[in-house]
């Protein structure tokens, strides 16, 4: 049976399962709204504590990315990822998973050759593209005089 690149696109949408959309949409604002909240408790906390508003953003990420990681290495960060998909990715929590994950899949590689080596494979080129695009923004700023 041959079939035209078109032919083969229309067969493949016809039997591939239908996405839920909008109970996709839904988990992904609620879960992803539940982190951002918590991540607002721990900012208030901090500050209720006595640290000034810089060093209150850095505890409140600091105990974001410990708890994203902590969640992940218990193996219960992939059963909210299943549930809330993009959700889960945005908050900084998805970085500590994003690097946690790696770490935990290739320990078995050996501490050097798996877990530190493999450890930002994901998170890695976000870190680099992140760190190309604001030179390439802070030098624009420069060039136009907005800096």
């Amino acid at each position: 049976m041959r079939m035209t690149n078109e032919e083969y696109r229309q067969y493949a949408q016809r039997h591939a399962p239908r996405s839920p959309v909008k109970k996709n949409l839904l988990n992904a604002f609620w879960i992803g709204g539940v982190i951002c909240c918590l991540g607002q408790f721990f900012l208030n906390l901090y500050t209720r504590m006595g640290l000034e508003a810089q060093a209150a953003g850095t505890a409140e990420s600091i105990s974001m990315v410990f708890i994203g990681a902590a969640l992940t290495g218990l193996g219960i960060y992939d059963d909210i990822a299943r549930v809330a998909g993009a959700g889960t990715l945005v908050p900084i929590t998805g970085f500590a998973n994003s690097v946690a994950a790696p770490a935990l899949e290739f320990k078995t590689e050996g501490l050097i050759t798996g877990t530190a080596a493999k450890m930002f494979v994901i998170a890695g080129p976000v870190i680099v593209y992140g760190i190309s695009a604001s030179v390439v923004y802070g030098l624009l700023l420069v060039l136009l005089g907005c800096g």
